[in-house]
């Protein structure tokens, strides 16, 4: 008796291994749909380490604007 060919074995772990990663994206969106990022909240310690850092290097100067960028 005998086995199924290698051929036909890789293709149904390719294929099976592509519908569930592909299932697993289409739950991803799910989540990101249901549960969206919260905005980031700025921390005062975050502020005080930043005005103190600007104090150092320009003596004088006033942080008025905190923006993060990606």
């Amino acid at each position: 008796m005998e086995g199924p060919s290698l051929l036909a074995v890789c293709s149904t772990a390719f294929t099976v291994v592509f519908l569930v990663l592909g299932l697993l994206a289409l739950v991803i969106q799910l989540v990101t749909l249901a549960l969206p990022a919260r905005p980031p909240r700025t921390d005062r310690a975050v502020v005080a380490a930043i005005s103190a850092a600007v104090a150092t290097q320009q003596p004088g100067a006033q942080v008025v604007h905190i923006k993060e960028t990606p």
